[in-house]
This record gives C-alpha cells, sequence and structure tokens, in this order.
C-alpha cells in the first residue's frame, strides 16, 4: 500500500489563517469530488472558521477523563475505519491527553499516512523542535508543545500562511482571534510588533530552507549542472595561507548585503596527500567561517580549478571569492594562475571576486615605471637568459659532434633572444643578439675561433640574424609598452569613472576620497590645505594616513603638491610621482574641492534647517503665547476684577466660584508655562536624569493628581520588577499622558493605566477610549505644537506628548502610540528594569503555547 501524502500549513504565529486556508482546500478537494473529512479541527471560538466547517464531513471524537475533566482528542480508530481519501488533522504539535492512542499527534498523522491515507495539517514556527531556545530568547515563552523538524521536513508539501505583524494585530484587536478579555494581554506581550516580525522572519527562512532542498533534488534528479541563481552562494576558495581569513571575512560581508545568503569555505586538497596547507591555520579558518555562520568543506581534487569550478556548481553557487596569487612573478610562466583560470572557465552564471590581501595598503591603481612594471625578478631572468644563456648554448652545441648546422644554430640562437626580450624586455634581448652574433662568429663559422668571416653567406647569415633578433627585440618591447599604456590608461579611465560616478551619486565622503588617493597612488600621507588669503597661514581641510615626524601644514613641505585654485592645494607625502601620475592626481584634487565644498553646504544647510525649526517653534510660542496662555490669565483678571468692584455685593457662593475660577486659571496657566520649560530644557539638550531603582507603583499614582476623581483605572502589579529611572521625569511623563488620554476619553470611559514585564523590560500603557489616531498621524502627534483633530482652542499649547517622549527618550525607554482594541489610543512606555533584577514572567494566553 502507499504511503499517504503529508501537506501542511506554516505560519508565523496563531491566528495567521492556517486553520481557514487548509478548510478551504478541503472545501476545493471536495468540489472536486474528493472524499476529505474532517478528523480534527479546533476553531477556538473564531466565526470565521467556524462557518468553514460547514459542509464538510466530520469525524467524532473520541472523549477522554482526566483528572475528574473530560476532553475531546482525535479518534484514530475512526478514521481508519472510515478510511477517506484525505483527512483534516489540525496542530499538529498537539500534545495528547494521557491515554490516547499516542502520546503527540504528530505520531497518530503518522498511522493515518502509513494507512495510505492524505493528511493535512497545521504547525506554527515556534512549535518545531529545533527553534524552541530561539523562540524563547524572542518571546520570553518556552514552548511546551513541539513537534520534530524531521517530520515537517518530510511533507510533501509545505505551504507558508503569512500575514504582516500589523494586520495580525488589528485582527486581534478586532476579536477575531482571542476573546476580548485575552487581547490586551496579548497585544502587550506575545503579540508585539517586533516578536511576530522576528517570527515571520524564522517561518520564512525556514520554508525558503526548505524550498532549497526541493531545488537541489530536482537539479540532481534532472542532471541540470548550471547554475540557477534563486538565493545568493558565496565559495571561498581556500589555500590554508594566512590570507583565507581576509576572504572569509570578506564574502561573510557580501553575504549579510542579501538576506538568506550563504558563505561556504572549501579547500581543495590534491589526491596525492602533498599540500603545504598549514592544519592549524586550516582549522582556525574553519572555525571562523563557522562563527560567521557559514561552513566548511574539505574537497579532494588533482586540477583545483575544475574542482572549485565542479564544487561551485555543485552547490548552485552565485559568487566565488578567491584572494590574489601569492606567487613569484617568475612563477607565472607555469600557467596563468588559479584565479585567472577560474575567472576564465567560470562562464556567465558565476560571479569571481578577487580579494587583495597584505599588499593593498601600498597601491592598487597605477601602473608605475616599465621597470617597476617587470619586476626586479623578471629583468633579472631577462639577462641571464640573455647573456649567460647563449654561453651555455655554445658549449652545449659544440660538444656534440657534427652538429645541427649552422641554419639551426641560428633559429636556436633567436629563440634565447625572443625569450630574453619577453622576460626582461628591450635591453636583455639587444645584449642577447650582439652576444649571439660573436659566439655564432666565433664558433660555428669558417675558420673557427677566430671573428673572421671566409665564406659571405655565412657573414650575410649572422648580419641577418642580429637584424632579426634586434627586429624582434623591438617589436615585442613595443608590444610591452603598448600593453603598458593600455593598462594605464585603463586604470586611469576606472578612476575617472569613479570620480564622475561619485559626484554624480554625491557619496563620496572627503575622508574616503583621501584615503583613495593615498591608496591608489601608494603613498603615505595625503592631505587637502587651505587658506583664507595669499598670506594666510595654511589649515588642513582633511587627512588620511599618518604622518611619520612633522605633521604635514604646507604644501612646500610635500613630496608632491597639486594646486586647486589659488588658496588650496593636495598634498602628498611618501615618494615623487611621475609626470604621467599627475593628470589623474589633477582629477583627484579637482574632485577634493568638490567634496569639501558639498560637505559645507550639507553643514549650511542643517544649520539652517535648525534655524528654521527655531523659528517655527518660536512662531508657534508666539501664537500660545497670543491665544493659549492669554486666555487663563484674562479669565484670572476677570475674576480678580470682579471681586475688587465695590459696586456689586457677592454672596459667598459667588465668592467661592470667582476664587474657584481664580485657582483654576493659575493651576492651567502653570501647566502650561512647566511644558513650555520642559519643552524649552529638551531642546537645549539640559535634561540629566537621576536614574535611581523604585517601584512603578510609587511613582503612577502622584501623577494623577491633575485628573478627576474616578477618571483612572490602575492596574499595577505588585510582582513587577523596580525600574530604574529618574522619578520626577517619570511622574511628569505619565502626567502628561494621563492628563492627554483623560482629555480625549468619553464621559464615563475610564482611562487604563495597566503595566506588564517582558525580559529586561518594563511597559507601562495608558489606553482610552477616544477617537484614536490614524497610523500616519501616530508620530506626528509627538512634534511640538501638534494638537492632533479638532481639539478646541484653549486645549493647550501641544506640547504634553512631546515632553513625555523626551523624558522616556532621557531615561533610556521610548514612547509609541498604538491602537487601542475597539477604538481609542493606547500610549506604551517602555522602560528599563533595573540591572540584576529577575523579570517576570508574562502571563500568556493558552492558545499562544498549543
Amino acid at each position: 500500500m502507499a504511503r499517504g501524502k503529508l501537506r501542511i500549513y506554516l505560519g508565523a504565529a496563531p491566528g495567521v489563517g492556517k486553520t481557514y486556508a487548509m478548510l478551504s482546500e478541503a472545501h476545493r478537494r471536495v468540489e472536486r469530488g474528493t472524499d476529505a473529512v474532517v478528523a480534527f479541527v479546533e476553531h477556538h471560538g473564531r466565526p470565521r472558521t467556524e462557518v468553514m466547517l460547514h459542509g464538510l464531513e466530520q469525524i467524532q471524537r473520541r472523549e477522554l477523563d482526566y483528572r475528574d475533566t473530560v476532553f475531546t482528542e482525535m479518534d484514530v480508530d475512526a478514521v481508519l475505519a472510515r478510511r477517506p481519501a484525505v483527512a483534516l488533522v489540525d496542530e499538529l504539535a498537539h500534545t495528547n491527553v494521557p491515554g490516547s492512542r499516542n502520546g503527540k499527534r504528530w505520531q497518530d498523522v503518522e498511522e493515518l499516512l502509513e494507512a495510505g491515507i492524505h493528511v493535512i495539517s497545521t504547525v506554527n514556527i515556534q512549535h518545531l523542535e529545533s527553534l524552541g531556545d530561539v523562540v524563547e530568547s524572542i518571546t520570553g515563552v518556552r514552548q511546551r508543545e513541539t513537534v520534530p523538524d524531521e517530520i515537517v521536513r518530510r511533507a510533501d508539501q509545505i505551504e507558508l500562511v503569512d500575514m504582516s505583524p500589523q494586520a495580525i494585530r488589528r485582527r486581534m484587536a478586532h476579536g477575531n482571534i482571542y476573546q476580548p478579555d485575552k487581547v490586551d494581554a496579548a497585544l502587550s506581550n506575545y503579540f508585539r510588533p517586533g516578536n511576530l516580525t522576528a517570527l515571520r522572519e524564522l517561518a520564512l527562512l525556514w520554508v525558503a530552507d526548505r524550498v532549497d532542498e526541493y531545488l537541489q533534488e530536482y537539479r540532481a534528479e534532472h542532471s541540470i549542472r548550471s547554475t540557477w541563481q534563486a538565493r545568493e552562494r558565496i565559495v571561498v576558495g581556500l589555500t590554508g595561507g594566512p590570507e583565507g581569513r581576509t576572504l572569509i571575512r570578506r564574502a561573510a560581508r557580501m553575504a549579510a548585503k542579501g538576506s538568506g545568503s550563504e558563505v561556504l569555505a572549501v579547500y581543495i586538497a590534491r589526491s596525492d596527500g602533498l599540500t603545504s596547507a598549514s592544519p592549524k591555520e586550516l582549522a582556525v579558518q574553519r572555525t571562523l567561517v563557522e562563527d560567521l555562520g557559514g561552513t566548511f568543506h574539505h574537497v579532494i581534487g588533482d586540477d583545483i580549478p575544475s574542482a572549485l569550478l565542479e564544487f561551485a556548481r555543485g552547490v548552485n553557487a552565485t559568487q566565488i571569492v578567491l584572494g590574489s596569487s601569492r606567487r613569484k612573478a617568475w612563477q607565472y610562466i607555469f600557467g596563468p594562475g588559479v584565479g585567472a583560470t577560474v575567472a576564465r572557465d567560470s562562464g556567465p552564471d558565476l560571479d569571481v571576486h578577487i580579494v587583495t590581501h597584505d599588499e593593498v595598503a601600498k597601491g592598487r591603481g597605477l601602473p608605475v615605471a616599465r621597470g617597476a612594471r617587470l619586476g626586479r625578478a623578471r629583468i633579472i631572468a631577462g639577462w641571464l637568459v640573455g647573456v649567460v644563456g647563449p654561453v651555455l648554448l655554445s658549449l652545449l652545441l659544440t660538444s656534440i659532434a657534427n652538429g645541427p648546422g649552422l641554419a639551426n644554430d641560428v633559429l636556436l640562437f633567436l629563440f634565447l633572444t625572443v625569450v630574453a626580450a619577453l622576460l626582461g624586455g628591450q635591453l636583455p634581448a639587444l645584449a642577447s643578439a650582439a652576444v649571439g652574433s660573436l659566439l655564432l662568429n666565433f664558433y660555428f663559422t669558417p675558420p673557427t675561433h677566430t671573428l673572421t668571416v671566409s665564406d659571405p653567406k655565412n657573414l650575410v647569415a649572422i648580419v641577418i640574424f642580429f637584424a632579426v633578433a634586434v627586429s624582434v627585440a623591438s617589436v615585442v618591447d613595443l608590444a610591452a609598452r603598448r600593453t603598458h599604456q593600455a593598462a594605464r590608461l585603463r586604470a586611469e579611465s576606472e578612476i575617472l569613472s569613479f570620480l564622475a560616478g561619485s559626484v554624480l551619486r554625491g557619496e563620496t565622503t572627503l575622508d574616503a576620497l583621501l584615503e583613495r588617493v593615498r591608496e591608489t597612488f601608494g603613498m603615505e600621507t595625503v592631505a587637502l590645505l587651505e587658506r583664507a588669503g595669499d598670506v594666510e597661514p595654511w589649515t588642513c581641510a582633511g587627512r588620511a594616513g599618518t604622518d611619520h615626524g612633522t605633521p604635514l601644514l604646507r604644501p612646500e613641505d610635500a613630496d608632491v603638491d597639486m594646486p586647486v585654485g589659488d588658496h588650496m592645494a593636495l598634498a602628498l607625502t611618501g615618494r615623487v610621482l611621475p609626470a604621467e601620475d599627475r593628470r589623474v592626481l589633477a582629477a583627484f584634487a579637482a574632485q577634493a574641492a568638490v567634496v569639501l565644498d558639498r560637505q559645507r553646504l550639507v553643514g549650511e544647510a542643517e544649520r539652517a534647517r535648525e534655524l528654521a525649526e527655531g523659528n517655527r517653534i518660536r512662531t508657534a510660542l508666539l501664537a500660545a503665547v497670543s491665544h493659549d496662555l492669554r486666555t487663563p490669565l484674562a479669565s484670572i483678571k476677570a475674576s480678580v476684577t470682579s471681586l475688587r468692584s465695590d459696586d456689586v455685593a457677592w454672596s459667598p457662593e459667588d465668592e467661592a466660584e470667582l476664587l474657584a475660577g481664580i485657582e483654576a486659571g493659575a493651576d492651567r496657566l502653570d501647566h502650561l508655562v512647566g511644558n513650555l520649560l520642559d519643552m524649552s530644557r529638551l531642546q537645549t539638550g539640559t535634561v540629566t536624569p537621576l536614574i535611581r531603582e523604585i517601584d512603578l507603583d510609587e511613582v503612577v499614582p502622584m501623577a494623577l493628581g491633575g485628573v478627576p476623581e474616578g477618571s483612572v483605572t490602575l492596574d499595577i502589579p505588585e510582582e513587577l520588577p523596580i525600574v530604574a529611572v529618574d522619578p520626577g521625569l517619570l511622574e511628569r511623563s505619565v502626567a502628561n499622558l494621563v492628563e492627554n488620554a483623560v482629555k480625549y476619553s468619553p464621559d464615563g470611559a475610564a482611562v487604563l493605566v495597566s503595566a506588564s514585564a517582558l525580559g529586561e523590560r518594563v511597559e507601562l500603557r495608558i489606553a482610552d477610549r477616544g477617537p484614536g489616531v490614524p497610523d500616519s498621524a501616530k508620530d506626528r502627534i509627538f512634534e511640538p505644537f501638534q494638537r492632533y483633530g479638532d481639539a478646541p482652542r484653549g486645549a493647550g499649547v501641544g506640547l504634553g506628548l512631546a515632553v513625555a517622549r523626551g523624558f522616556a527618550e532621557a531615561m533610556g525607554g521610548t514612547l509609541a502610540a498604538e491602537d487601542t482594541p475597539g477604538g481609542g489610543m493606547t500610549m506604551v512606555l517602555t522602560l528599563r528594569a533595573a540591572p540584576g533584577r529577575p523579570p517576570a514572567r508574562p502571563d500568556l494566553p493558552a492558545q499562544a503555547t498549543t
């Protein structure tokens, strides 16, 4: 009997719609004539899910008595007896009640699959056994019910049911997930936006890995060798040398730029076991790559480039990172090297990155003098081949009886001349031609061992040999010069292209540009100097590198200086640059001046913005003074004038009312002035919190003195951890938040002030039942002099929330606005728990862990 197929709907959290999607799939299959039944589905009182059960056959559940309570579980025997084509089994990670057929529901599902029944099930990402510790570190909750990862991985189909954290919280607030009495606790604990976002990322990455396994299986089954760039995989080729650490870190940085990227380090050893790698260094590199989240691979292969490309294509890699070759210059005569070969044979589906190491600080751009380009080793090799080579060749040919003949002798000497030209350039080749001509004349043209030539034909042969040798040397040298010029022009074009791109994008800072100049030309120090006038002293606007000795204060003190206008110069120390490099240096100098001007313009724009903001605040302050502050003053003045009037005999009741009005106006005026002073302190940065450890229930009640009695409901648990705050700033913040909530709450609706703990944080939530604020305006209400909606004039100057957030941030906390379930707005004040105090465990709804 064929095994049944398992399809799983995977979600990031309860309420994303897994069960709804499963039931929708069952309805589609029933409409197509498939025999599908509901073996076990829990709707948790959600009306939309309950409606989806209508029209589907449901298997009667089995009732079990446990601790004087009756529980219901899936009846596996009844499902096997019914033997449907498809069975719907919800909550795969569920733990069965003691006395059930199996201890876990996934074991029940295994029985159905073995019986040939297809199963559709659901599971949340937090219930996977391997992710238990990760989920606990994120949410603070240890999952009691788990399912082995292998059970889920063996599923024939895994479908991710995704929903944004904001949508889940809206569903929660509307009562579509939990009962109303559990909504507030769920939103403030397990269903926080950060928790949901992290769980969502876990689900996406886990499913991406499973999809990747499917892809690898498909490629293997169909013998597909080309790379499919479905995701970034970076292969690092290691040689066992010390540069491997640089390559691994570089690859890790490349992988960090794209979510889901992988790093695979590979060391290829020869099959004969001969290797120059250090086992200790390889062990260090293995540890490093594993610490950075990558994997280490040891591969056997005699042809290293082919083995590396084979490995990269086998793992569907998209990029290969290799280090610059450590070989000496003369060793390139044995081949182009691994890096060049891999880059040549990689094809269009693999990007090859050659990473420099150790020598990067000595310059990386412009070719310098020709001798330096060839290198000392090549020049010495050219002279040895050109001078010593003909002598050794003469000894060899004279030792052979009846040698190859004069014509072949000439060709052999010509070959040495060409080799000398290729290695050392023109001068060794000319020397080889001269030495070779003399040796041919002395040893191989009659009469031998003399410098005379009896046969004119031999004289012509020697002259032609010398002419051809000189011509070949000249052509080879000219080709080398043209190659050198082309490389130089290419380097210049790349540098100028970089400068042009940086101008258009506005990305390069002055320090980065000067560092680029230093690396390009291999200098020790680069400085941009400027002065206000012809007789003013020079000042340093920017510097890269280190000074060895006296600081660079004048362009005249530098090895190279490049003027930029009349009062600016780029100064470099380290070596004297050839004249051909000054053209590119001039472009760098001009760009440095542009970058400096741009930085100053940005600074001036920022200062202008600050001035504009200050003007806006002053204008708003004047408007507030002209109306909001004058209103209580006018009320006080009117009451005082009335009391002092001799024309009216006021009754004791009237006098008491007028005095109460004066007191209310003075209190209101004091509140407005206090907020203005607090905002001024925040603007000038003079708020210095005095942090100490204190209980919330010592501070919060004191902040309620300015609101009517009975307008606030307090819910501050005694087991909350102590918080590290400034009591005065906290009291001021809470007072502003509570007064704002009471002002916007309808009559008879008390404001709820509650607190809870999660990890090392303590949250104070002030929830009202007012009109609320849309998401687009939630950040704007914390700006100074902002009053949202139809707030009446005279209701304040719009500083209460701005002051509350400023004080919260000064204490190291945060203040944010959220929607209140059922309507209204909730201010969430997050504070730091005192260090060393054990955090309280949140009391979560049972559904969050089942």
